[in-house]
Order: C-alpha cells, then structure tokens, then sequence
C-alpha cells in the first residue's frame, strides 16, 4: 500500500480529500464534506473545498493545512515531519492526532 506521510504522520495515501482530488471524484467530494462537516462540527466544510494533495506534497491544500499548528510548527522547525523533532514524544501539539491514530507515530519512526 502507498503512504504519503503528512507532517503529523497520518497517511495521506488513505485520505478522502487526496483519494477524490487525484481521482477527480465529486461524489467522494460530497460524501466527505458531509462526514466531516458531522465529525468536526464544521459545516463551513463543503464539496468543492474537499481537494488536497497533501500537507507536503505539491498542489492543493485543504484549507485548514493553511492553519494547522502542527504543520505550522513543523515549517517553523524546517523539519519535513515531527518525526524529526526530539520534542515529538511529548509534544502536546501533535499529541491528540497521535491519541486518535497510533499508527501514525509508527509512520514517522519508520521514516527516519
């Protein structure tokens, strides 16, 4: 399986926003906009802003890549990922994505 790692870790290879931005998928879109506008209590959130390539890939973001503190306070570091960062471990800004998805602080390991 593909995996493109977000600064957090997560895989983008697996997100919805990627998976309908690369496929040009308005259904995927629309079904998107609808889970998340429910989950994040977002319902700012709507199809035609559902397009992301990646937090560090070249292309479109999702709009809230422009205001994540983690990938904001990755850029400021001039790191890639936390991963690279000595503070990850205990680090309060990443912590909850870390809480939610393990998986992702194996995903950062494994890239060093």
């Amino acid at each position: 399986m593909e995996k493109v790692i977000a600064c957090c870790g997560l895989n983008c290879a697996t997100c919805d926003a990627r998976i309908a931005t690369l496929q040009n998928n308005d259904d995927l879109r629309r079904a998107t906009a609808e889970k998340w506008q429910k989950m994040y209590n977002a319902p700012g959130i709507t199809a035609e802003s559902v397009n992301c390539t990646g937090c560090r890939m070249d292309g479109v973001k999702f709009s809230h890549c422009s205001v994540c503190e983690i990938r904001n306070c990755v850029q400021k570091k001039g790191y890639q990922t936390c991963g690279e960062c000595p503070e990850m471990e205990g680090c309060e800004i990443v912590a909850m994505v870390h809480k939610h998805v393990p998986e992702a602080i194996g995903n950062l390991k494994n890239l060093n």
